[in-house]
């Protein structure tokens, strides 16, 4: 009985300058895709993150007006560590993110701001390949990540952003969604990879009221270990995996 063969995933597009990276919460582009995107930074292109909360109901021990602006404060040190800058909060409430106008006219407004050619989110689907459960506030923020691509270049929905000055942006070229069970590309997660290490390890606050076990060895386990498995499907090279949506 011969073996089933295994896709290969193909290297993600290069020919852009400029992504947006919008997720629901402080932490969720660390365990998803920040060795990809201290690679990208590296090559001078530029990258910008939008969450749609602060993370402020993420530590059971920790209240949420003190929690949000310490992972406020994380979120933007781990961003520094792949080259990021800008890092803006749309100020959801975390945990109950709802999916719907009010968000996707955010996300759309971030958009037109920062005129992506890429954009990135993470998984916006019910489950964690058919095994674990997803949060809503995930799946709230990758579908509307998603729509707002598209709607930020229709001058016609949401005609108040353009009344802001916001004018409409239809330069999208592709959605790429990471944490997905069904992934299309891949980028060498190599380069990036200590750098993606450190990143995570800058949500120190939250690893330690997540595990007890030491910080970097679980922030190292846990990314080393998902890029080796994408390996399998994408030449023996450990990768940080995409499904990518082109528009």
């Amino acid at each position: 009985m011969t073996e089933p063969t295994i896709t290969q995933l193909q290297p993600m597009p290069e020919d852009w300058q400029r992504a947006l990276a919008v997720v629901a919460h402080p932490d969720d582009l660390e365990y998803g895709c920040s060795a990809a995107i201290a690679a990208w930074t590296d090559a001078g292109r530029e990258v910008a993150y939008v969450l749609a909360s602060r993370g402020e109901a993420g530590i059971d021990t920790l209240e949420p007006a003190k929690c949000g602006p310490l992972r406020e404060q994380e979120q933007r040190a781990s961003a520094a560590v792949v080259g990021v800058s800008t890092v803006e909060f749309l100020d959801h409430k975390d945990g109950v993110i709802e999916y719907g106008l009010a968000l996707r006219r955010d996300i759309a407004a971030a958009i037109r701001r920062h005129r992506p050619e890429l954009v990135i989110t993470l998984n916006h689907r019910d489950t964690w390949g058919g095994v674990a459960w997803n949060t809503p506030d995930h799946v709230a923020v990758g579908r509307a990540t998603l729509d707002a691509a598209g709607d930020a270049g229709n001058r016609w929905i949401f005609p108040e952003l353009a009344e802001q000055g916001l004018e409409p942006w239809n330069g999208v070229r592709w959605v790429a969604v990471a944490g997905s069970s069904s992934p299309t590309h891949a980028v060498d997660a190599s380069p990036g990879m200590e750098r993606a290490v450190h990143s995570l390890l800058e949500h120190r606050a939250y690893i330690e009221a997540l595990t007890t076990e030491d910080p970097e060895t679980y922030a190292r386990t846990f990314l080393t270990g998902v890029a080796e498995q994408t390996a399998e499907r994408f030449g023996g090279t450990p990768a940080v995996a995409f499904e990518l949506f082109s528009r």
